[in-house]
């Protein structure tokens, strides 16, 4: 735990309700009810395509980007040397993928829950892909950061789609097919069955898909950049918006070609994702910091000065209330998750409502964790 964040230089309000938002909205996501009783906009994309779901990752990842550049140049101008400035991005990077990897592996028995655990996974990409941005922009011009990007994209471009899969051969099913795409060899090969469980074959956070991830982050350099710049803010607004929506249009213009897709994490869903994420961040400070408008935003500053806590701490509440901890019910153990559904929502609601219901009481019993922390000036930074 560290001292109240706003001791530290100013924040940005209005990107700490962003994060907060996109925190929150994970944990909407995450913990519905009940997996077979889901409104649609809720649930993935099956394959190609998005949903509003498949926003809230490279949100966060978009939003690393930005944060990545305003802490990185703000520790340069404190007068902090190159060597220290990627130390502590191996540092933190290296902290993420292992809370990522323990979380995985929680609670640590029995044993061969820890021998057949996934070793991808939300926080290892959000690691990796940190790290990879933040040595890569570093020491760079926002022109040699733009070349960093383009052979990210077009190279996993190339690679996805111009190189022969073993077993599959070459052609447009090999993105048609989960299996097919060299994404899924390549974690095969590294990962062994070590990949999600649901899958078997492929992972969502694997290695070769986490390269255009490295492009959303990059993309959130280029916002963060642009945000700290002298302009008046009405002009950072008018960039972002601009921005934002020659973006997205690049990233639907290019799903012809190269399917949105978040589970391949195609290079034309990180444009279309780093478009809507530029919106949705200038929506917000627009609404915050011009209108004024802040009434709204208190909890949401909570999930966004804790995400580490409320990643975590959520995640491993759900795992026990979902599996460990079960109740005696009519003489079968059922876990508490269920119980507490079907006793408190289930009983009154339709399946969909009473499991909507159920997620928004998570999010909201977070929201109060995060502010009883807030209040005592608990903050877990990395």
């Amino acid at each position: 735990m560290t001292a109240d964040p706003a001791t530290a230089p100013r924040r940005l309000l209005a990107l700490d309700v962003f994060r907060g938002l996109t925190v929150a909205g994970m944990l909407l996501v995450n913990n519905p009810g009940s997996w077979s009783a889901i409104y649609p906009p809720l649930r993935h994309a099956p394959w190609h395509g998005w949903t509003p779901t498949d926003l809230i990752f490279p949100f966060f990842l978009f939003i690393v980007g930005v944060t990545t550049h305003l802490s990185l140049s703000g520790r340069r101008a404190r007068g902090d040397s190159d060597a220290t400035l990627v130390r502590q991005v191996l540092t933190r990077g290296s902290l993420i993928i292992l809370f990522g990897l323990l979380l995985a592996a929680f609670p640590y028995f029995p044993l061969d829950r820890i021998t057949s655990m996934r070793f991808p996974g939300v926080l290892q990409r959000i690691g990796l892909a940190y790290t990879a941005g933040a040595l890569l922009t570093l020491r760079t011009s926002w022109r040699q950061q733009l070349a960093i990007l383009v052979v990210l994209l077009f190279g996993y471009w190339a690679l996805m789609t111009l190189v022969p899969v073993p077993g599959y051969g070459l052609g447009p099913h090999t993105l048609d097919d989960p299996s097919a795409s060299l994404a899924a060899w390549i974690d095969r090969t590294v990962f062994g069955s070590h990949v999600w469980r649901t899958a078997k074959t492929w992972d969502p956070e694997g290695l070769l898909s986490t390269m255009p991830a490295i492009g959303t982050v990059i993309f959130g350099v280029f916002a963060g950049r642009w945000i700290a710049s002298d302009r008046p803010l009405a002009d950072r607004l008018v960039g972002l918006f601009g921005a934002g929506s020659l973006a997205l249009v690049a990233g639907l213009i290019w799903h012809w070609g190269f399917p949105i897709n978040k589970n391949l994490w195609t290079s034309s869903y990180a444009v279309f994702t780093a478009g809507m994420a530029s919106l949705a961040l200038a929506t917000c400070l627009w609404v915050v910091d011009v209108l004024g408008i802040t009434s709204w935003t208190t909890p949401f500053r909570w999930y966004g000065m804790n995400p580490m806590i409320a990643f975590l701490g959520s995640g491993a509440m759900a795992r026990l209330m979902g599996s460990i901890i079960t109740v005696p019910v009519g003489g079968e153990a059922v876990p508490l998750q269920r119980v507490i559904f079907d006793r408190a929502f289930a009983s009154w609601l339709d399946a969909r409502n009473a499991s909507l219901l159920y997620a928004i009481t998570f999010v909201v019993f977070w929201a109060g964790v995060l502010g009883v922390l807030s209040r005592r000036k608990l903050f877990f930074k990395v």
